[in-house]
């Protein structure tokens, strides 16, 4: 083995040099300790139906690391201050989303980890023509949590009014508000779990496996990773349609249990097909019209060219170096940051009054499969009435201990719709309270449903702020972690009817001299 040192580098060469996986495998061990807590998250969302895919994609990525690992070259590593620069990247990532308790960022840093090192070890290009195992070990990671509820809260009123079509085509008379399929007797609400991200995530991670291995033309293989979204929302709506006929011909029974299950395995079974058969046509009617069968390379590694491969003459360069140094230096400085902050004293929301001045409230449980999906610690939820005032006043707040590892507070934007509310407009206002003069700014929906109209207004509370925007929440919460170790926090709403009688200005006043009561007492139930 021949040495060469200088005040700059330090360049082993030859195949058979034991440090090169020496360092890789260092580097990798040290890694999953600084994101153990991420990656651990990120394992158990794997029990959830859209993410269950998720355990067999290490293995499937490492298949097609295998598979492109003869392609690379046995130059020394070029451009290797990427490998430095994207290690510092995935350090401070995994030390922030350990420190703040964010999952997300831990996840996405242990990504561009495997990036750095790739680049650290075999260069640049030699990383770029091993994209596709890279890319595809993204399917793993969840979504995160704000991603998600939009996502979700779209697919649900698509699949809601493409499902109520099919209902018609069959005959059937039905009504659509929001997410609620009205039959009638029987009345059908899209939920989350409906929305279609359960077959979405799966078909797409299969679509670009499909496609990783398909060696057609590229456009087609474009074509058929991007048809998986379609054939999702368009299957997953048939199968409301398929729910909604069902239901109106044997009873509700149809949408619940089993059944109800088994239809979802047929979907996806379905979507599959589809996309195969998609496959085959375009094969077809393409340049050189052949056989699928043809067209896809199904050949396992071959050990022989896997091996040539690991002893080509790569050059293990300062960045790998410097990676593994960083990663021993962030697990100690994560472990003698890591402490754990208690929360300020607070009442349960349980104890919110229910007598305010002229008004008289009564608190109502949420139905569990709504808590499930919610996630709060803690909520209150009660419908207030005064002799004076013409119509209630209804206060929701959700309170979270921590807003981490996909729990957070839910955006109304996302749940009004999914109660077959239509929001009518949305915006955020500043308010001035008729006690004391305190000014504040709120996000003030007008929703309605079947003639009927609402007055929303809503924010988020927590940590001596008052938001409302989801996007500065997130920010703050990432924020709060790294320097106070907290990430609680809560969503407040109010809201009022449009009676026939009144005006929008009538249900304002209501709605702000309420606001002006109950905005006082939020510090004892919401810590700052």
């Amino acid at each position: 083995m021949q040495t060469d040192f200088t005040t700059t580098k330090l360049n082993w060469r030859g195949g058979d040099n034991i440090l090169v996986p020496v360092i890789a495998a260092g580097a990798f061990l040290l890694a999953l300790v600084l994101f153990w807590s991420g990656l651990a998250q990120m394992v158990n969302s794997w029990s959830r139906e859209e993410y269950s895919h998720g355990y067999l994609i290490p293995f499937i990525a490492l298949f097609l690391f295998a598979k492109r690992l003869p392609r690379i070259s046995g130059h020394a590593p070029d451009w290797r201050w990427v490998g430095g620069v994207l290690s510092i990247l995935a350090v401070l990532l995994g030390l922030a989303g350990n420190i703040s308790q964010i999952s997300d960022i831990s996840q996405y840093g242990f990504m561009v980890f495997l990036v750095g090192l790739s680049v650290s070890t075999l260069g640049l290009r030699n990383t770029l023509r091993l994209w596709v195992p890279f890319v595809y070990l993204a399917f793993m990671i969840p979504l995160p949590q704000v991603v998600y509820l939009k996502l979700s809260g779209g697919m649900q009123l698509i699949s809601s009014e493409l499902g109520v079509a099919f209902i018609r085509l069959a005959g059937i008379s039905v009504f659509l508000e929001g997410n609620v399929i009205d039959l009638g007797v029987y009345k059908l609400q899209v939920v989350e779990a409906c929305s279609g991200l359960r077959y979405l995530f799966p078909l797409m991670s299969f679509g670009f496996l499909f496609t990783a291995l398909y060696r057609g033309p590229v456009w087609i293989r474009v074509l058929l990773f991007l048809s998986t979204i379609p054939i999702t929302i368009l299957m997953n709506s048939f199968r409301i349609g398929v729910i909604g006929v069902l239901v109106n011909s044997f009873g509700i029974s149809q949408a619940e249990g089993f059944l109800h299950f088994f239809e979802g395995w047929i979907i996806f079974v379905a979507c599959t097909a589809i996309l195969f058969t998609l496959a085959y046509l375009l094969t077809r009617i393409g340049p050189g019209r052949g056989r699928l069968s043809d067209a896809m390379d199904l050949s396992p590694p071959v050990r022989q060219d896997v091996e040539a491969a690991l002893k080509k003459p790569w050059a293990v360069r300062f960045p790998a170096f410097v990676l593994t140094a960083m990663l021993a230096g962030a697990t100690l400085v994560q472990w003698g940051l890591a402490s754990t902050t208690s929360l300020p004293p607070r009442l349960p929301l349980a104890t919110f009054p229910s007598l305010l001045e002229g008004w008289q409230g009564k608190q109502e449980m949420l139905p569990s499969e709504i808590l499930r999906v919610l996630g709060a610690d803690d909520y209150v939820m009660a419908n207030y009435a005064s002799a004076r005032e013409a119509g209630p006043v209804n206060i929701f707040i959700s309170y979270y201990d921590s807003q981490t590892d996909g729990r957070a507070v839910h955006s109304p934007e996302v749940c009004i719709p999914g109660d077959g509310w239509e929001i009518k407009s949305f915006e955020p206002v500043a308010l001035v309270l008729p006690q004391g003069g305190e000014k504040m700014t709120v996000n003030r929906a007008v929703i309605e449903k079947g003639g009927r109209q609402q007055l929303v207004y809503y924010w988020f509370e927590g940590r001596q702020r008052s938001l409302t925007s989801e996007y500065a929440v997130k920010w703050y919460i990432l924020w709060d972690g790294l320097w106070i170790n907290r990430t609680d926090g809560s969503l407040v709403r109010f809201t009022t009817p449009v009676l026939s009688h009144e005006t929008m200005s009538d249900a304002e006043q209501r709605l702000l001299g309420f606001l002006g009561q109950v905005k006082p007492l939020l510090p004892r139930y919401i810590p700052s």
